[in-house]
């Protein structure tokens, strides 16, 4: 008897995206195919433009294709109604932006329970239980009552990421988490994301940055819509 197929974490098949861009069409994506599978450490490159961002959106549920399709963990992100996308993104979702994205007049701790706290998840007490814990396992349990601006700019990258991890995701996007870092704490983060991927984290790490991508298992180039699988870390 045959055995059965197993689904990967993550399925694209077929990804169409077209956007204009001053009266000319760009294909962001162009069939594009890939799977993921859980636990992986994924590295997508490519020049600004390329379609790198697009392709991590439509993963994390906030772009939709034009065709083609996406499945993560068995979820069908392409034909998903808009409150079914949401519980994805709060439950199943971290993301780590480049600009941190960290509210000014609130303190660490109250920036990472935010996605607890939109979502309605818990008590106060739970949240801010469960978001101590997040910034504790970033090394900032001490930092909790501190603003951003009272912060470095690693801290407040680790703070991103602690918030990216609040909700137990199964899956960590990373949208140039480095960019705005000099090198020294550039690759703290690195290693901070490397430590939660050998956990189990799923890792998708959006970068121009060749030093990073190549320290993921796997590196997808991505130009003019369309993707090159290169030899990643071992």
């Amino acid at each position: 008897m045959a055995k059965e197929a197993v689904m990967a974490f993550i399925q694209c098949s077929g990804l169409m995206k077209t956007y204009t861009v001053g009266g000319e069409e760009v294909k962001a994506l162009d069939n594009v195919s890939l799977n993921i599978e859980k636990g992986d450490f994924i590295a997508i490159c490519g020049p600004s433009g390329s379609g790198k961002s697009t392709l991590a959106n439509v993963v994390g549920g906030l772009d939709r294709p034009d065709e083609g399709s996406v499945i993560v963990d068995g979820i069908d992100l392409a034909n998903a109604k808009d409150k079914a996308l949401s519980e994805y993104r709060n439950k199943q979702i971290g993301y780590v932006f480049q600009s941190f994205n960290l509210q000014a007049h609130e303190t660490a701790l109250e920036n990472v329970i935010s996605p607890l706290t939109v979502a309605g998840v818990g008590k106060k007490g739970e949240r801010r239980e469960r978001g101590m814990k997040a910034l504790e396992r970033m090394g900032l349990g001490d930092r909790a009552k501190h603003k951003p601006t009272q912060l470095s700019g690693g801290q407040r990258q680790r703070v991103a990421i602690a918030r990216a991890l609040v909700n137990d995701p199964q899956l960590i996007i990373a949208d140039e988490p480095t960019g705005n870092l000099d090198s020294s704490r550039g690759a703290d983060v690195v290693s901070e994301l490397k430590r939660l991927n050998a956990e189990g984290i799923t890792l998708i790490i959006i970068t121009h940055d060749a030093n990073l991508a190549s320290q993921a298992k796997r590196i997808i180039e991505i130009k003019d819509g369309k993707i090159f699988e290169k030899a990643g870390a071992q």
